[in-house]
């Protein structure tokens, strides 16, 4: 696909991020350090004792789900609403493995036979509730938006393309949709929620599917229970470990794991737990994934904001490669990481960040002058624009990385203990 070399005339070419955004990060710092003094957890290791759950957000208190949520969660676990008759929205976001993938596939398999690939792994759903619609700041950097591209602006937008994507639920048209969904058992209580006659127009239905998935997304706890370790350490009901407190100093850190950057560590200003996102983007060169069929065109590359998938950015050549920045709360639950799976362990993908630049032979192919081929997963025009200006990629080859191995791991640990679900006996 070809792109425009020009700019937006209202925002300059950037390789890297924002002044203000490293401003940020030392902020973030300051922050954590105050984290790390005001929970009392410098010391010995202990969980704390007695049971213990962390006290979810006021903005997220809410008694009882709506009745359209309560149908959300029938459609989102509903196989029958795909062309397989196999697969439903929970296949792919599985609630046991954070609304994520349960396997290490790059992509996932769609389609009505379940062997078409998709063309990115797949995302977690939680924590999203939060999301800001996609806007460029003042600065012009771009923040917010659904989907690793941030092409949609609201949970029920991001929906829509699941349910007709021929690598997904693959129905022909959302009058396929409706004829499955006029057979579901609780197509009367669609009814019943919806009008009696929702069930006659095809456009009106499938509204009513996507906005019962986004109420069901918003509204069940399970999407946003903020339970895990490092929140119960923030309410001060237990400590982390050495190893977790190292590793928190070294993510806070600007000129170490440089991660509270773009993944904020410290509360809100209004006190609610943090997301472990700033709703922006970044582009990191991660290697091209030769697991994803489609990369066996060598004309095709996945550049995030300014295309294939979105298209009104497709002149921004300075965004080309920048995707959205995630949550790394149960960033240790995944299976796979990076917009196209390249890596399977949580080491390997810390390892890539501060060993990227300093040595790049470990992660991309070498050109027949053994000159490793870096950011290989973009064409060559568009490579200046990979992040190599801020920690821990602002390295050469020849000097130490960021982080040592034995730093890694303590980082491992602290991300450990942002999966939900963390309980004490």
């Amino acid at each position: 696909m070809a792109l425009a070399l020009t700019t937006h005339p209202e925002a300059p070419q950037r390789a890297g991020r924002s002044q203000p955004r490293r401003v940020r990060a030392a902020l973030f710092a300051l922050a954590g350090c105050c984290v790390l003094s005001a929970c009392g957890g410098g010391g010995g290791g202990g969980s704390g004792s007695g049971s213990a759950t962390a006290t979810p957000p006021a903005f997220l208190a809410q008694a009882t789900t709506s009745p359209a949520a309560a149908l959300g969660e029938k459609i989102f676990h509903d196989e029958s609403l795909s062309a397989s008759g196999k697969q439903s929205c929970a296949s792919c976001h599985d609630p046991e493995h954070a609304h994520a993938q349960s396997n290490d596939l790059a992509v996932q398999l769609g389609g009505a036979n379940l062997d078409v690939p998709g063309f990115r792994a797949t995302p977690s759903l939680r924590y999203l509730g939060q999301t800001p619609a996609f806007a460029f700041d003042a600065d012009g950097t771009p923040t917010g938006g659904f989907n690793r591209d941030g092409r949609t602006q609201t949970l029920a937008d991001q929906a829509r393309r699941p349910l007709l994507a021929p690598h997904e639920m693959a129905n022909a048209s959302k009058a396929d949709l409706l004829e499955r969904l006029k057979r579901a058992p609780y197509a009367e209580a669609f009814r019943q929620v919806f009008g009696a006659g929702i069930l006659d127009n095809a456009d009106d239905a499938f509204e009513r599917v996507v906005f019962a998935l986004q109420q069901y997304e918003k509204e069940d706890p399970g999407f946003h229970p903020y339970d895990s370790k490092y929140d119960l350490f923030l309410a001060g009901r237990v400590q982390l470990t050495d190893a977790e407190l190292r590793g928190l100093a070294l993510f806070n850190n600007p000129a170490k794991g440089n991660c509270a950057a773009c993944h904020p560590s410290a509360r809100s200003a209004d006190g609610s737990p943090p997301l472990f996102t700033d709703f922006s983007y970044d582009n990191l060169g991660v290697p091209r994934n030769p697991a994803i069929p489609a990369t066996a065109d060598a004309s095709y590359f996945d550049m995030g904001l300014c295309g294939p998938d979105r298209s009104d950015l497709a002149s921004r050549a300075d965004r080309c490669g920048a995707f959205k920045v995630p949550t790394l709360r149960n960033v240790a639950t995944r299976k796979v990481l990076f917009h196209n799976g390249y890596f399977n362990s949580l080491r390997d993908a810390l390892g890539f960040y501060v060993r990227r630049d300093t040595n790049p032979e470990e992660w991309y192919p070498l050109g027949a002058d053994g000159t490793p081929q870096k950011f290989n997963d973009l064409p060559a025009a568009y490579r200046s624009n990979v992040n190599t200006s801020e920690a821990p990629y602002n390295r050469q080859p020849g000097m130490a990385p960021a982080l040592s191995a034995a730093e890694i791991e303590d980082l491992i640990q602290f991300l450990g203990s942002l999966n939900d679900g963390y309980t004490t006996n």
